[in-house]
């Protein structure tokens, strides 16, 4: 059974409507890229030097990251030069597989929860990534779960974060904790713990400053934070999600690491990944930090936030190939 037609079928058990949001969402990444890698398989025909050199450009073009592009085609190199392969339209499902490979990882990328009480996940993240929308997005998808949730607005430094945190509270039909602007980020913590145990609450999503003056600060008002929520629910934070913003590609992983490593972060969201066609930036993620991506928004819309799905996403960018391989068949 060929690559594709596996790929097909390790879908086919999945809502039809996340398969869609994946292959929308996913369609300027697979213009700019396998597009691209079809045309030059078509173009060239023959697997030389130049080949090669094409391939690595239009891979480091679509953000895949400089190393992971290397090591992908050396590997490439590898299989080729082993099973003899000649003709470069073999190359497709081969090259398909093994960004699936890099895709996977070994990690769980579920949200934890807490088994036997409140669930806190906090979310860190620069301004402007679409940290809020996230939350207000994962926040109606708990609601649609039946989970009771609370938001707590932590970002009291950001002139309109606290009012902008309320309009998706409203959206998704979820209350707000919050204090005025500029008030500890601590304080509402603490604020919002409480009332989440006299709610009975399922989830507290919190939202935390996107930016102090300098880094220290950042992670100084983190600890406490952290602290403040460890006090009165030992086992939180759940899950800490740093929000990153796939349109900025590289600089999305420079953020990652510079953030990722020294705040307890647990697991990743890339954003407006519709919005770009560089999506080869998950496969640099994955491969760059020993972080799993947990949740990928892929449109404007409230259902537009989605679990990370490696074979998903995967089965979205090479849509085009398994349409003209189902195609084929049939003509056959």
């Amino acid at each position: 059974m060929s690559f594709f037609r596996k790929l097909k079928e390790s879908i086919s058990g999945k809502t039809e409507s996340v398969t869609k949001q994946f292959r929308d969402g996913l369609e300027k990444t697979r213009k700019g890229f396998v597009e691209k890698v079809s045309d030059l398989i078509i173009r060239r025909k023959k697997i030389d030097e130049e080949f090669y050199e094409e391939l690595e450009e239009i891979l480091i073009g679509a953000d895949v990251g400089v190393n992971t592009v290397m090591t992908l085609v050396e590997e490439l190199r590898a299989e080729v030069k082993q099973k003899r392969i000649e003709d470069a339209s073999e190359l497709q499902p081969i090259l398909s597989r093994k960004l699936m490979e890099l895709l996977r990882g070994d990690d769980d990328n579920s949200l934890k929860e807490n088994p036997d009480g409140i669930t806190v996940i906090l979310f860190v993240g620069v301004n402007g990534v679409g940290k809020t929308t996230t939350i207000g997005k994962l926040a109606h998808r708990y609601k649609q779960e039946g989970k009771k949730v609370l938001l707590a607005a932590g970002d009291t430094f950001r002139a309109g974060a606290i009012e902008q945190l309320e309009v998706w509270g409203q959206r998704a039909g979820v209350d707000v904790i919050k204090q005025q602007a500029g008030s500890d980020p601590a304080a509402v913590m603490f604020d919002a713990v409480q009332a989440a145990k006299q709610r009975n609450v399922d989830i507290l999503i919190c939202d935390t400053a996107g930016r102090l003056q300098n880094k220290s600060n950042l992670m100084e008002e983190l600890n406490k934070i952290f602290r403040v929520i460890q006090r009165e629910i030992p086992s939180a934070p759940h899950e800490v999600l740093m929000v990153l913003d796939a349109t900025t590609g590289q600089n999305a992983l420079t953020q990652a690491k510079l953030f990722g490593e020294k705040s307890g972060v647990t697991g990743l969201v890339l954003t407006k990944l519709d919005g770009t066609a560089k999506g080869g930036i998950v496969v640099a993620i994955r491969q760059e930090m020993n972080l799993p991506v947990k949740l990928v928004g892929l449109g404007e819309k409230m259902e537009d936030l989605q679990p990370f799905d490696s074979t998903q996403f995967v089965h979205a960018l090479f849509a085009g190939m398994i349409a003209e391989e189902d195609l084929n068949e049939e003509q056959e």
